[in-house]
């Protein structure tokens, strides 16, 4: 028997009445005085514990083990959904299942309740003639939010619907707090995010969402390996905070005396295993930015990184095009989704391409005269409310003018390629205008989802742009480019040469599911603490 004991030197006297006189109630004393000191207690709770100590007192568990569930709703729904033979139903079982109480009607000696599991809910009928009066008796005291283990069998109510005939019913966690009285989810959305496990449970919209996010990640994984990629695993502790421009998380390891920095990206490591001779590699990773908080960024986040041996940038747009497909396909049932009311397009072979600069004219409407003059361009995005730093390249003003005029009107898929070299630290220069890069970003519904390029291998040339980086830093460029002497070694011993891309993994799920926000797509997103 499973009773919560009080502390040593005798029971503990609460201040907080429960209208119970159990000895079981003093184990509960310290909970009930927290909940009262946050102003959370009511008599909802109190009213539950007073029947947790009832159970108690009746020498039976409010926290049980060891039961085993044998049966899942969904599979009795699927198996027996059309069946109307009663006798047929009657003898398929008995059947072990275990959940939680949804809802619950009482009828005196009888009683129908919804339990529901990881796979679904289904109706169960509980009479004391069959369960006995001593486990008919534990029944009454159940409530919504109680989680039990059942055993019986089958047979059709005279509304048709498939229901469980409880033989035998054990309780297997107490619920102290009161579930939402609706069934239909939680409405107010700080409440949705903070309390997660409540939202899975009485949202089922929720619930859909991250149960299509871990198929997706299932066939992004699947299709990465049927292509021959290894998936590997790299640091997350890093000494410099390199494979991207950001501003890191710092920490500290207290044995070795070292600042040490959440990893921004796992690029720099995955392309040292190109050069230690592994060819194809990928990586579905969790990185961390010191960034601010939006619809599309949280501060911890998942991407793929994935990097290909003797490969370009164009057979990665290729390979994205056959990659975005396929998870559509899987998940969605087809290439065609919507999205925000949006149709949004991804069969392969229908991606538009194009420049940089040509984006700036056509879907921008700016000309040269604007995006080539960098004193116009600084007025103008200050115009629109931007910030300038000082002594910013070119580039990075281009860049600016894209994030305003551009990037939100990229709704059907966009590569974007050719970025300036200002903005590439990492990529390869073009071979016919060296002042860009072989690079593109992947653009669908208004926001990035991809950034991929050919990678540069030349360490002469990647010191070079590693200093312009460092002198961005010492401007006040907070997330300009560390110098990384180790992976200039690593380049001195030959990096073949290679294509590389990172797939953000949660705006993927947002466009599969059709959530605005990615808050909706990580199941516990970074909050303010409770006040």
């Amino acid at each position: 028997m499973n009773v919560p004991n009080p502390p040593q030197g005798g029971p503990r006297r609460s201040s907080v009445k429960i209208g119970s006189a159990s000895p079981h109630a003093a184990g509960f004393a310290p909970t009930l005085e927290a909940l009262a000191a946050r102003g959370e207690l009511n008599e909802v709770i109190k009213n539950r514990v007073g029947k947790a100590c009832e159970i108690l007192d009746s020498g039976l568990s409010v926290f049980a083990n060891g039961f085993v569930k044998e049966h899942n709703a969904a599979d009795l729904l699927a198996a027996y959904g059309e069946v109307r033979d009663g006798e047929v139903l009657e003898q398929a079982g008995p059947f072990r299942l275990a959940g939680r109480i949804v809802s619950l009607r009482s009828f005196g000696k009888a009683a129908f309740f919804h339990l529901l599991d990881a796979t679904g809910r289904i109706q169960c009928h509980a009479a004391r003639e069959i369960l006995g009066e001593e486990a008919y008796a534990l029944f009454k005291k159940l409530e919504t939010g109680d989680l039990v283990g059942i055993r019986g069998t089958l047979f059709r109510t005279r509304t048709d619907e498939l229901t469980l005939r409880c033989s035998s019913l054990i309780l297997l966690t107490k619920s102290i707090r009161p579930m939402p009285e609706k069934y239909h989810g939680l409405k107010d959305v700080e409440i949705r995010y903070r309390q997660r496990y409540v939202d899975l449970l009485v949202t089922p919209r929720t619930r859909e969402i991250f149960l299509r996010r871990i198929r997706i990640v299932r066939e992004f994984r699947a299709f990465m390996e049927r292509e021959g990629f290894l998936e590997v695993e790299t640091p997350m502790l890093q000494p410099l905070p390199g494979g991207a421009t950001a501003k890191p998380f710092t920490t500290h390891h207290n044995a070795l005396g070292l600042q040490l920095y959440l990893r921004i990206a796992p690029e720099l490591y995955l392309k040292r295993l190109l050069v230690g001779g592994f060819e194809k590699v990928f990586e579905i990773n969790r990185s961390f930015r010191n960034e601010g908080i939006s619809t599309q960024h949280n501060p911890e986040f998942t991407m793929c990184e994935f990097y290909w041996a003797y490969a370009t940038y164009t057979d990665l747009m290729d390979f994205t095009e056959r990659l975005f497909a396929h998870v559509a396909e899987a998940v969605c049932g087809g290439p065609v989704i919507g999205y925000q009311g949006l149709s949004i397009d991804l069969t392969p072979g229908t991606w538009t391409r194009m420049s940089f600069h040509e984006s700036l004219e056509r879907i921008g409407g700016h000309g040269p005269d604007l995006y080539g003059d960098a004193g116009a361009l600084q007025a103008y995005i200050r115009q629109r409310g931007e910030k300038i730093i000082a002594g910013e390249k070119l580039g990075k003003l281009q860049a600016k003018l894209f994030d305003l005029d551009v990037e939100p009107r990229l709704l059907q898929p966009h590569f974007i390629h050719h970025y300036p070299t200002d903005i590439s630290p990492l990529s390869r220069r073009s071979q016919e205008d060296p002042r860009l890069t072989d690079r593109f970003e992947l653009f669908i519904a208004g926001r990035e989802m991809a950034n991929a390029f050919s990678e540069l291998n030349d360490p002469a040339d990647q010191r070079r742009r590693f200093e312009e980086q460092v002198a961005e830093k010492e401007a006040g460029d907070e997330e300009a480019h560390p110098m990384d002497e180790d992976y200039l070694r690593a380049l001195e011993y030959g990096m073949p040469p290679a294509a590389g891309q990172g797939v953000g993994i949660d705006r993927l799920v947002m466009l599969l599911t059709d959530a605005p926000s990615i808050r909706e797509v990580i199941f516990f997103p970074l909050l303010k603490p409770e006040s």
